[in-house]
């Protein structure tokens, strides 16, 4: 199962995220998506939560904890991210804690539109 990760500058507009996770999605093998997840400090995103909708996809919003905990394993880094919300990558760090344990990037970090969006694969993945 895949988990999609996003990051944004505040007030980025749907068709932005939208966008950015469809030109993610035509760059890997596709597999079941468990969602679109970020962080917490994100919950109040008109954006966030009208592409998930138009996507049909679930919003899940990750506590501080949950994406400190994977940012060891992220191939990208923003030092102005890192000053901001504590982690290399917000999308990197959010896709690998939403794949779960033994989740593997696919997709690092690509960016457009003030979007950022990266895809981690769970461990349980059977090629």
């Amino acid at each position: 199962m895949m988990a999609i990760g996003i990051g944004c500058k505040t007030g980025t507009k749907a068709e932005a995220i939208i966008a950015l996770v469809e030109t993610a999605l035509a760059r890997v093998e596709r597999d079941k998506i468990s969602g679109l997840f970020t962080i917490a400090e994100k919950a109040n995103e008109a954006g966030l939560h009208e592409a998930a909708a138009r996507l049909s996809l679930a919003l899940m919003f990750l506590p501080e904890t949950s994406v400190k905990n994977v940012a060891c394993r992220t191939e990208t880094r923003s030092e102005r991210v890192v000053q901001l919300f504590g982690v290399p990558s917000v999308a990197e760090t959010a896709a690998l804690a939403g794949a779960g344990d033994g989740a593997t990037l696919i997709l690092p970090r690509i960016s457009e539109g003030g979007v950022t969006c990266a895809i981690a694969q769970s461990g349980g993945h059977s090629s």
